[in-house]
């Protein structure tokens, strides 16, 4: 591995967009670093989930919002709410919303 890796969400290796948001994904060698952007309204399980089949999302995030607010709900029914300048991590099984 090179010892400085620079990439742009300019030009990720993959975007998609769906109803309220879009997602973009850069690699760093064997690190994947995503940008997600969800517009109010947005819920994982009502415009995620019929694209992706499971009943959760099954993606461990560890990440930053930098606006809005978020709120997290875990597998075992535990709720979060968060907003701007939060750092969270978040395991798989979750819903989420805007």
């Amino acid at each position: 591995m090179a010892g400085i890796l620079v990439r742009n969400f300019d030009d990720p290796d993959e975007q998609d967009v769906f109803p309220h948001g879009s997602a973009a994904t850069v690699r760093l060698g064997a690190m994947i670093v995503g940008r997600n952007v969800h517009e109010p309204g947005w819920h994982w399980a009502e415009h995620v989930k019929p694209i992706v089949g499971t009943e959760r999302c099954q993606y461990h995030h560890v990440g930053y919002l930098v606006s809005g607010r978020v709120r997290v709900i875990g597998s075992d029914g535990e709720t979060v709410e968060f907003g701007p300048n939060s750092v969270m991590d978040v395991a798989p099984g979750h819903d989420a919303m805007v």
